[in-house]
Parts: C-alpha cells; sequence; structure tokens
C-alpha cells in the first residue's frame, strides 16, 4: 500500500504525461480537441483514472472516447517510460462532468437572480397591510417628558440610590 500522497504525486504526473502524449505522440484527429482535467490513481499504485474533457455535441464525445481507447496502450507505454514505480498502471478514461454541472449550476443561478429581481420589483410596489406605523404610544407627539416633570416621591426614591453599599446603612 503506497502512500496517498505519493499517490497524489503520481497522478499529477500521470495527467501531465497523458496531455502532453495527447499532444505530441498521438496523431488521431479524434483526441485533438480532448483537455486533460484530472487523474487519480488507487493507493497501490495499480490503476489510474484519467478525466478528460472534450468541446462538442455528443457525436464528437462519442469519437473522442472511442479515440482514446484506441490510444490507451500507446498513452500507457509513454506513462510507463516517464515514471518510476515498478509498475505501470492501467489507465481508465472518463469523461469529466464537471463542465456539465457547472453549466447546469450556472442556468440555475440565473434563474434564481432573475426571480429575486422579479421579487424586488413587486416589494417596490408593495404596501403596508397596516399602519405604517405599527408601534403606537400612548403620549401625544407634542408631549416632551423632562427630568423636571419627577415628583418629590421619585426625588427621595432616587437619594436612597445614593447609599454607599459598604457601609450597610
Amino acid at each position: 500500500m503506497a502512500d496517498p500522497a505519493r499517490a497524489a504525486k503520481l497522478a499529477q504526473r500521470i495527467k501531465v504525461v497523458v496531455a502532453e502524449a495527447l499532444g505530441r505522440r498521438i496523431k488521431d484527429p479524434r483526441v485533438e480537441g480532448i483537455t486533460v482535467t484530472d487523474a487519480r490513481v488507487t493507493n497501490d499504485l495499480q490503476h489510474a483514472t484519467v478525466y478528460y474533457t472534450v468541446l462538442g455535441d455528443q457525436a464528437v464525445q462519442a469519437d473522442a472516447a472511442k479515440g482514446l481507447e484506441k490510444a490507451k496502450g500507446v498513452l500507457r507505454q509513454e506513462v510507463g517510460r516517464n515514471i518510476t514505480v515498478r509498475l505501470t498502471p492501467t489507465l481508465e478514461f472518463v469523461a469529466d462532468q464537471i463542465p456539465v454541472v457547472a453549466s447546469n449550476l450556472e442556468e440555475l443561478l440565473r434563474e434564481a437572480k432573475k426571480r429575486d429581481a422579479e421579487v424586488a420589483a413587486l416589494a417596490a410596489k408593495a404596501k403596508h397591510a397596516g399602519d405604517a406605523d405599527p408601534y403606537k404610544s400612548d403620549a401625544s407627539a407634542d408631549v416632551d417628558i423632562d427630568e423636571d416633570d419627577f415628583d418629590e416621591e421619585d426625588q427621595d426614591l432616587a437619594d436612597d440610590e445614593d447609599l454607599d453599599e459598604d457601609s450597610n446603612k
């Protein structure tokens, strides 16, 4: 069992080697538009999964998958020459779904933004269901309360508060 850090380094190296080999060594026109996005290696370093994307419709993607399957042996040979492990891992090519998922998320975000704008427009035209100021007070607005409005009884309570707590009076 290899170290996961070593497997991650090997996966990164395989990704670079496969991408370079697709551009340099493989002359199949079906694999020209392929972009290698990621590679993962099992912890025993025996199997590598290479993720790729292809721009185009379903027919172009299917042709790219066929081209990769045909070039799998050459790509594995190229990987074996450029990495330093005892056994060359088998290669499996998987179409990466991240761009598809990302475009779906972008569409959902656009729809949410559109709905938020509609709600904001409705909120701008909306009126309060009740009074504009639901917190009414009993005092009239023209009466101001001053400190001088306290009576003598309140003044006596204020004097009691001046007692020193340490003297226990």
